[in-house]
């Protein structure tokens, strides 16, 4: 029989080796820091995230934005209903595409952005600052590494 009961040390190995763990736990973190620095403006940093993926001349598909910001559609489209209750976002017809929708940033949503990006700006330089001496560029390129696998 196999005794079911694993020793503290295993224990031990995996918080302190477990990068899924530490990645959470960061991410948990940096959200709700920039949740608070973003709470001003009406946004949080996810919405942030969304409104400045959808600041493109021409606006994107759905399907655009779903491995951009690694997403699932059905999880993307519930956080773009509170956007455009807001009027932030507007989504129409695909012009080529009927069955495909098209989202665009609003002028709010522009206005948004505008006003909430020099405090985005001040406290990733904060975050930045605080991962030294981690290179915080180092970090972000071994990050895309794992999402281009």
């Amino acid at each position: 029989m196999i005794d079911p009961s694993l020793p503290l040390s295993v224990t031990h190995e995996v918080r302190d080796r477990c990068l899924c763990l530490h990645v959470q736990r960061a991410a948990r973190v940096l959200a709700r820091r920039f949740d608070e620095a973003l709470r001003p403006f009406g946004v949080t940093n996810g919405q942030f995230s969304l409104l400045m993926a959808l600041n493109r001349p021409d606006g994107p598909r759905i399907s655009d934005l779903v491995p951009f910001l690694g997403m699932d559609r059905t999880t993307l489209t519930a956080a773009l209903k509170p956007l455009e209750r807001q009027g932030l976002v507007t989504s129409s017809a695909d012009e080529k595409d009927r069955r495909a929708r098209r989202l665009r940033l609003t002028e709010n949503g522009r206005a948004v952005l505008a006003e909430a990006l020099p405090t985005w700006r001040a406290t990733h330089d904060a975050v930045d600052a605080a991962l030294e001496p981690v290179s915080p560029q180092d970090l972000r390129d071994g990050l895309m590494a794992l999402v281009a696998e």
